[in-house]
């Protein structure tokens, strides 16, 4: 069983009446005694002796009277100390935790985000002291992403900027005229340095959940058929088949038409990339796909390329995430390709999966929301 904070409060109290009924019982007593001994010092006497009995009660009730109403400050003084005593003990006791907490705070506050707080509860302070250390775990990963695409947006803008200036310093140093075509290469590195700007941009506004979407009803079959038109050119260059399997009917899906271009146009252009010359791509197309009881469209991307090792499954959605280190920014693109494709997918409410196989190929699977009417594909499986 889980003891709150409520449950405590109200043990602590408990104990505190309990405490201070204990400590009137024996209050009481041990004054009564010593009262009643003072009484029979002070006040047996011949003339009490001689009093009716009616008289001696007298006595006493006037007598203990005084010398209660003398003590009165005293014994409330006595029991307010004892309360405050116990209420200052349980007050400090409940509230360690939160001050252990207050301190970390003070810490992140000051820029130390290597914090974190033992939780010694399984109570409310527990629960926000873990969800503390959660926080300032997501932090510390968010803030080491930071630092790592600040890192690798420098290198990939200083390689075309170095080309550009060496470029131009050695123009400016000829002092002659330059033909147009010379400045082609400078035209490249602008346009790589362009690209990059606005993958990153997009990349930013998906992941803050700002990316603007224009859905519509898209039957994909026929937008697939308009892509691998598209793609169809290079692979063939490339010495590569590219086969669409689609359905019969229409598969409808609510998504914005140009983003699903680029998320399906970057799955091709890499499964052309990695894929050696005689291989195959195949693009399969799969409607009312069911996952955690919701349905999907299923868009398969499979080659038969050089696949991708598995401790490299987990990070390649990563930005600027490359599986081999030594490609250049030429042959291997800025590593945001899958970035943003996940993310766009994402979205649009789906999501994205990759299977993979060393020298037999690798099997992108992306699952956007079905947009075709649900209750008559039920009617007809219930008739069946």
């Amino acid at each position: 069983m889980r003891i709150t904070v409520r449950m405590k409060i109200f043990v602590c109290m408990g104990l505190l009446l309990l405490i201070g009924s204990i400590a009137s019982i024996l209050f009481t007593l041990s004054y009564t005694n010593i009262l009643f001994d003072k009484f029979e010092r002070e006040q047996i006497d011949p003339h009490y002796l001689s009093a009716s009995p009616i008289e001696q009660i007298e006595i006493i009730k006037s007598y203990s009277f005084d010398e209660i109403k003398k003590n009165v400050l005293f014994r409330l003084s006595f029991f307010v100390l004892i309360g405050i005593f116990f209420s200052y003990w349980v007050s400090g006791l409940l509230t360690l935790p939160l001050k252990k907490l207050m301190v970390a705070i003070e810490r992140v506050t000051q820029g130390d985000l290597n914090v974190e707080v033992p939780v010694g509860t399984k109570d409310e302070y527990g629960k926000v002291t873990q969800a503390f250390n959660d926080m300032m775990l997501r932090l510390r990963e968010a803030e080491k992403i930071r630092r790592k695409l600040v890192a690798d947006v420098a290198h990939e803008l200083r390689t075309p900027l170095s080309i550009m200036q060496l470029k131009l310093e050695n123009y400016q140093q000829a002092g002659q005229h330059i033909p147009p075509e010379m400045l082609l290469r400078i035209h490249d590195e602008v346009i790589r340095i362009s690209l990059l700007v606005d993958d990153l941009h997009v990349l930013s506004l998906a992941e803050a959940g700002q990316l603007s979407l224009y859905r519509k009803p898209i039957d994909m079959t026929v937008h697939l058929e308009r892509i691998v038109d598209d793609i169809k050119y290079e692979a063939e260059e490339n010495g590569l088949k590219v086969h669409l399997s689609v359905c019969a009917k229409p598969v409808i899906v609510l998504a914005d038409a140009r983003r699903t271009t680029q998320v399906f146009i970057n799955l091709l252009t890499n499964a052309i990339r990695y894929t050696p010359r005689g291989g195959e791509i195949t693009v399969k197309v799969e409607d009312q796909v069911i996952d955690q009881n919701k349905f999907y469209v299923r868009v398969s991307v499979v080659d038969t390329g050089i696949g991708i090792p598995e401790e490299h499954l987990p990070y390649l959605f990563d930005r600027f995430y490359r599986v081999d280190k030594a490609r250049s920014r030429h042959t291997g693109g800025t590593g945001l390709g899958l970035s943003i494709v996940h993310q766009l997918v994402k979205a649009h409410g789906g999501f994205i999966r990759v299977e993979s196989c060393i020298n037999k190929g690798t099997k992108f699977s992306v699952y956007l929301p079905s947009g075709n009417e649900r209750g008559e594909d039920r009617e007809d499986r219930e008739g069946n």
